[in-house]
């Protein structure tokens, strides 16, 4: 594997000489306005994989995304290997159909100490849940973003992520009660603790998500990537950019319908894929908001 190779991939040429928290924003937005939140792979009949090996493969060298097991730990290796001070931690999502967290731990977040201070960074919970900036581990101090205001709240052991969205402005009105729309402006994302973890506790919950028939992630297919003002997600057949804070304290969010043609279009044109299986779409009965 080559640093360079992940630099050049995410288009990032600034430097690295310095850490601190300019440079760590920096590579986080870099990467997530490059590196789709997507579980293609599934779809293709292909698995999705742990290896550091087999994910710089897929996201460097195959021009791809991955989930969060994937590009948050492609992350950590780039972090680690150019100095940050870096901590895997394990994260247990919010489901809001059953108003409560996962009892597993499915999500992988990272922890980075600068000068004293610990943030949280995350370059794999897609959709409009992605911060755009590290998170200085505060607990109930908002945290303003160009996605919507996050809060990290601390109770006991456990760390709690929240956001407090915008109103949301729907032109097309046959989608205003799509079960893609988030229709809640406080919205729980997930919890975590900071014990520290390695990219083995992830591996029975990485072959569930994608095996398991109760798995959001076998139920959709779906492909996000942060723009400079938005995000474009791609949940079976239907495309969304949502553009943040289009006016008055409201995000924009447009929808599309695609045929199989415009699916393989839009994906090399919005996200830069071009996929070596063929593409099975699923839009799925699992609750997945974008």
């Amino acid at each position: 594997m080559d640093i360079e190779g992940y630099f050049k991939r995410i288009g990032y040429k600034n430097s690295r000489n310095k850490l601190d928290l300019e440079t760590l924003t920096d590579i986080l937005q870099h990467q997530i306005q490059t590196v789709p939140f997507e579980n293609l792979n599934i779809h293709c009949g292909e698995p999705m994989e742990l290896g550091l090996e087999a994910i710089f493969d897929q996201v460097v060298r195959k021009n791809r995304g991955g989930w969060c097991l994937q590009v948050n730990h492609l992350l950590y290796w780039v972090l680690t290997t150019i100095g940050f001070e870096t901590t895997m931690l394990g994260g247990y999502v919010y489901n809001t159909p059953a108003n409560k967290y996962s009892s597993a731990m499915i999500h992988l977040l990272l922890k980075v100490a600068i000068d004293g201070k610990n943030y949280i960074v995350d370059a794999g919970f897609g959709r409009s849940y992605q911060m755009w900036q590290p998170l200085e581990l505060i607990s109930e101090k908002d945290q303003p973003q160009v996605p919507c205001i996050f809060r990290l709240t601390e109770e006991g052991e456990y760390w709690y992520l929240d956001q407090i969205r915008r109103e949301q402005f729907i032109p097309n009105q046959e989608f205003l009660n799509s079960d893609l729309l988030e229709k809640k402006k406080y919205r729980k994302i997930y919890s975590f603790t900071l014990e520290p973890r390695t990219i083995e506790d992830f591996e029975l919950v990485n072959k569930y998500l994608q095996e398991s028939a109760a798995s959001v992630f076998t139920s959709k297919s779906f492909c996000s990537l942060q723009t400079p003002d938005g995000v474009q997600c791609l949940v079976g057949f239907t495309l969304t950019y949502r553009k943040f804070n289009y006016k008055d304290n409201m995000d924009l969010v447009e929808f599309k319908t695609l045929n199989e043609e415009e699916v393989e279009e839009e994906l090399k044109n919005i996200f830069n894929i071009s996929l070596e299986g063929k593409l099975v779409l699923k839009h799925g009965d699992k609750f997945f908001t974008i």
